[in-house]
């Protein structure tokens, strides 16, 4: 039996999640939280197999908390989600320590085969992933000027490419103001750019949005 621990700021979503793990017979759910110190004091406290853990949430976020969960406990097997499919997410979960890598757009079986193999200490990618991550690694895109960001930043960017403000940023993130536009200053410095209408171009060049 593969103990699950569900880590989304969603409940709809770990509602979703848990009903279909309970009704698999090789898992169970021993646990949710709804953010990434939760996250970590839950993995303490439960030790489970495999945590399932969304990457854009408020405060300290999923990479942050896989970050801090794998510098503890080195042998923690953890399946990264996000509602984005591109290589560049799934490459940053993956230098973290993630085990896998899961878009929230795949089909609910994939959530399984994904737990079960991360759960047998193999790494999972979806096929088209895979093949989408080989090719950006191959076409050098690893150098690309979003590679300077941090992680925080990449968030704060995406979000902003899609047209989020500061302000609605700042509550979404349980960040301050003055914070966020810290953040966005650093980020225009870093990919030398003017405004929110470049930053969204560059979103679009990396397949991190749609046009």
């Amino acid at each position: 039996m593969i103990r699950v621990l569900l880590v989304d700021d969603h409940a709809v979503v770990r509602t979703g999640f848990r009903l279909l793990l309970q009704a698999h017979p090789g898992t169970t759910v021993v646990g949710e939280a709804d953010s990434g110190e939760m996250a970590y004091r839950r993995f303490v406290e439960l030790a489970p197999d495999v945590v399932v853990m969304d990457l854009a949430m408020p405060g300290m976020g999923g990479l942050e908390a896989l970050r801090r969960i794998r510098a503890h406990h080195p042998q923690a097997r953890v399946l990264t989600l996000s509602a984005h499919d591109d290589p560049l997410h799934a490459q940053r979960a993956l230098r973290e320590g993630a085990c896998g890598f899961l878009s929230k757009r795949s089909a609910p079986e994939a959530l399984i085969e994904a737990i079960t193999t991360v759960a047998a200490g193999r790494r999972y990618l979806e096929a088209g992933l895979e093949r989408a991550l080989a090719q950006s690694q191959a076409e050098g895109h690893g150098k690309s000027p979003l590679e300077r960001l941090s992680e925080r930043e990449f968030e704060v960017f995406v979000r902003l490419a899609r047209g989020q403000t500061v302000q609605a940023i700042a509550e979404d993130l349980k960040l301050s103001a003055s914070t966020i536009g810290t953040h966005l200053y650093n980020i225009k410095q870093k990919l030398a750019v003017a405004n929110q209408s470049e930053l969204t171009l560059i979103a679009i060049r990396h397949g991190l949005i749609e046009a």
